[in-house]
């Protein structure tokens, strides 16, 4: 890709939802020969590509600079081993079991990230429960980030989404908030059926087998079950957080929404009244997982988008 092109210079940040995987969220670019792309990973930046596929253990793909990373946040693990909590910090105090899962929290991880790694901006996308964070990262820390493509997610409870919020959140959100990991213990037998159930109904034009596959097995057991349900237990805390940032907050980076078939045009009716920039799509026939059911138009999209931040 061109040197003047800002995808060649910044680092990309993609926190992808609902795939917790069981490699560490650091990974090869997926213009790596070796390393091909796959939808797996729901949403990207460079060169369009969806994902990259998860193979080798993650030591063995680090390149050799930072610059060749891309970063990829993922639920379960919240950047490093599936069903593995973040170290506590310090001073130590108990926590409740959300508090890193905040979308605020997450955004000052995915910052220290792009420190680590001698990054000074990156081009940030989310989708779904990975929209809150990303516009955390865009919201808090406006200089990290030079593009913003947030897809089917709302941002707390802002206003904007009253049309898909007319009858209440889905009805899952109150199954996975539910306290005492009630979730976790119902679904202990029947977490394959459960997550097919939602892959399903989330694409009109479906999955392929192995990636469904690879998903499926991802959500295996109560720990990995718990990392993802703590994103939703942490929502009414991520929820108080947006409504207090939107009293005198303005988002400054250049930002586009992507609308499927479920949540339409609620992230841009959120984004619209707060953004200095926006651009607002709706994919024609498309179901709520955006990459997997228009990935031409998704890539296209989200690139041009980044050229012209």
């Amino acid at each position: 890709m061109p040197a003047k092109c800002p995808l060649h210079r910044s680092t990309e940040v993609s926190y992808g939802y609902h795939v917790p995987n069981r490699n560490q969220g650091v990974d090869r670019a997926p213009d790596d020969p070796g390393h091909p792309p796959d939808p797996a990973r729901r949403s990207r930046t460079r060169r369009g590509h969806p994902g990259a596929r998860a193979g080798r253990p993650a030591a063995a793909r680090l390149p050799a600079h930072p610059r060749d990373l891309a970063v990829r946040r993922t639920p379960a693990g919240r950047g490093g081993l599936l069903g593995h909590r973040p170290r506590p910090a310090r001073p130590r105090r108990q926590l409740p079991s959300t508090h890193g899962y905040r979308a605020d929290a997450i955004a000052a991880h995915l910052a220290a990230l792009l420190d680590a790694l001698g990054e000074r901006q990156a081009h940030v996308a989310g989708i779904d429960l990975a929209v809150a964070p990303a516009f955390a990262l865009a919201a808090a820390y406006p200089e990290r980030v030079a593009s913003l493509t947030l897809s089917e997610g709302l941002i707390g409870l802002l206003p904007g989404a009253e049309d898909f919020l007319r009858q209440g959140p889905p009805w899952w959100f109150g199954f996975h908030q539910a306290p005492g990991g009630l979730a976790e213990d119902v679904l202990a037998n029947s977490a394959d059926r459960y997550i097919r159930h939602f892959l399903s109904a989330g694409s009109r034009h479906g999955l392929p087998d192995d990636l469904t596959r690879t998903i499926v097995e991802a959500y295996r057991g109560k720990e990995a079950l718990r990392n993802a349900f703590d994103h939703y237990r942490a929502m009414p805390a991520t929820a108080h957080w947006a409504a207090t940032w939107a009293r005198t907050g303005k988002l400054t980076p250049p930002a586009l929404t992507l609308g499927g078939g479920v949540l339409g045009p609620a992230t841009a009716g959120q984004l619209e009244p707060l953004a200095t920039r926006l651009t607002a799509h709706i994919l024609e026939d498309c179901g709520h997982i955006t990459p997997i059911d228009q990935p031409a138009a998704f890539a296209r999209l989200l690139t041009a988008h980044a050229r012209t931040a």
